[in-house]
């Protein structure tokens, strides 16, 4: 998703109980599109929140840059041979 995007991306992290901003990490991680077919997480009130934990784990392991600013934060795919470039 990140490499087709192909520029930064808004992380967007929200719980579930609100809407999340369209065009968004968190929005994709809702998404009837996404691999999944919706939210990713199961048990209703530990959904959401997507946008919010899966960059820095996506960072750690080398697959994306994800800024650090106290709000707004963005995150892009590094191109890379793990990512399927």
């Amino acid at each position: 998703m990140l490499q087709q995007h192909g520029d930064w991306m808004e992380l967007g992290s929200a719980d579930e109980q609100k809407d999340a901003k369209p065009g968004t990490v968190e929005a994709w991680g809702r998404s009837p599109d996404n691999p999944i077919g919706g939210w990713y997480g199961t048990k209703r009130g530990f959904r959401g929140r997507f946008g919010m934990y899966i960059p820095p784990l996506l960072e750690a392991l080398g697959l994306a840059e994800v800024e650090h600013n106290p709000r707004h934060n963005r995150m892009r795919a590094l191109w890379n041979d793990h990512a399927g470039t």
